[in-house]
């Protein structure tokens, strides 16, 4: 078999294929196979068929385009083997020349267009320059980690007043539409300002002390009519404000290890220092990413495009969201997905580069932090992955990331102030330095160096 790759496009090719009559018998003698269970002679059982009575019946025709129908598949996966492109989608394909069903010779002639992943020049990533936020922490970080912590330990107490911003309100709602009641709740709790609910819901409660109401307009978000207008009355049951413990000694016993509030004060403000870290260095992280995109052409196949956009309001059509499909949002959505594509194809081509792999212990620490986010138990979250074969998928996220990190290693970052960023601690996995300890150790105790897993993985 021969194979020839013509560039349409920089992300798409045709693919010229040419199977010799060799290569060919193997599949018409299966085709005489699938062909003599199919039908049945007199006299001869079924399967049992011989082919020149096949060719009688049926004709060596048919034989020979069976044949090709279900040689196609592998000849093209040969082919595509053997030129070494990398598709990402259904080829098109057209049979351009067989042989004469009469001869025992000739050769079958097809070409198949497909998209692939386009090929890009890496630039020097070394030495990328990006600026980043100060990460001072001030007092008042400090006093709203405290506020937080004591909003945790806070009691809430009835008032006889108007509701304001961040009250804690019991109510009942009622929804109708052109006069007709569609929804109704009763003994909802709801804080003003969360925004939770209903849109135009805060605006209509703030200032209702208990016992009275107020009327709005707004789109249903749930239920039968969701996305429809409707008017809602919100009745306000009562009013409550959350009263919070004194911030002193007892205070800091309570809620921590320490045993006065000088020390509870000086480990959030420790917090506050370390969340800046991470904060820098996810702000250096999407810098750096956003400087390699500007650097890198990468051309999206739109067929990629189209069927992303395609899967994705889909998906939002069957959860009741199908007002969002509007001219804004999938222009929003064609954006996001032409970025994503351009990230995927920058950072697996500097894991090519930089020799990036991953470890069983790096895809299980990812499985366990995704499975933690969508409030699963890990090992069910593993065996889902497993059975519907996206392990591969993690795989290559996985090793993504560590390839972000590892240009995020070698970049060159400054704060607002003009002071350098310090990120080795960032781009550090979890565990490393114990791991590190403990390969030396039993480097030493064997009197042998072993090579421990690429270190370039981000703490993302």
């Amino acid at each position: 078999m021969k194979s020839a790759v013509e560039n349409l496009t920089p992300t798409r090719v045709k693919l010229n294929v040419e199977v010799p009559f060799e290569e060919l018998k193997p599949s018409i003698e299966e085709a005489y196979k699938t062909v003599a269970s199919q039908i049945q002679v007199p006299g001869f059982r079924k399967g049992k068929v011989p082919s020149k009575l096949i060719d009688q019946r049926v004709g060596r025709g048919y034989v020979l385009e069976t044949a090709i129908n279900e040689g196609l598949n592998g000849w093209y996966q040969a082919a595509v083997q053997e030129s070494g492109i990398r598709p990402l989608s259904r080829p098109e394909v057209e049979i351009t020349e067989v042989p004469d069903p009469s001869a025992t010779d000739g050769e079958l002639k097809f070409h198949a267009e497909v998209d692939v992943r386009p090929e890009i020049e890496l630039p020097d990533y070394a030495g990328l320059k990006v600026e980043v936020a100060s990460a001072q922490s001030s007092e008042a970080d400090v006093d709203k980690a405290l506020d937080e912590l004591r909003g945790r330990f806070g009691t809430l107490k009835s008032v006889d007043r108007p509701a304001a911003d961040g009250d804690f309100l019991t109510i009942d709602i009622t929804a109708t539409i052109d006069g007709a009641e569609v929804d109704s709740a009763s003994g909802l709790s709801y804080q003003v300002g969360a925004g939770t609910m209903l849109e135009g819901m805060d605006e209509a409660v703030t200032g209702l002390s208990a016992d009275e109401d107020a009327i709005f307009d707004t789109t249903l978000v749930g239920g039968d009519h969701a996305g429809e207008a409707a008017q809602v009355k919100v009745v306000v049951k009562s009013v409550k404000e959350r009263e919070l413990p004194e911030a002193n000694d007892d205070f800091a016993q309570l809620a921590s290890e320490f045993d006065t509030l000088a020390e509870l004060r000086e480990d959030l403000a420790k917090q506050a220092a370390d969340s800046k870290i991470v904060e820098q260095g996810v702000e250096a992280r999407d810098k750096v990413l956003d400087k390699l995109v500007e650097l890198i052409e990468v051309p999206v196949p739109e067929s990629v495009v189209e069927e992303q956009m395609e899967t994705h309001f889909k998906a939002e059509n069957s959860h009741g969201e199908g007002e969002h499909d509007t001219e804004e949002h999938r222009a929003e959505v064609k954006a996001n997905t032409e970025r994503a594509f351009q990230n995927e194809i920058i950072l697996d081509a500097i894991a090519e580069k930089e020799e990036v792999g991953v470890s069983q212990n790096e895809l299980i620490d990812y499985i366990v932090t995704t499975a933690s986010q969508y409030g699963m138990d890990p090992n069910q979250f593993a065996q889902i992955i497993d059975q519907s074969g996206q392990v591969p998928m993690m795989v290559s996220e996985v090793r993504r990331r560590k390839a972000l990190a590892v240009v995020l290693g070698q970049a060159e970052v400054t704060d607002s102030e003009g002071n350098k960023v310090d990120l080795s601690d960032f781009v550090r996995p979890a565990g490393q330095e114990e791991a590190e300890a403990a390969e030396a150790e039993a480097a030493e105790e064997a009197a042998e160096v072993v090579p421990s897993d690429d270190p370039a993985a981000a703490k993302f």
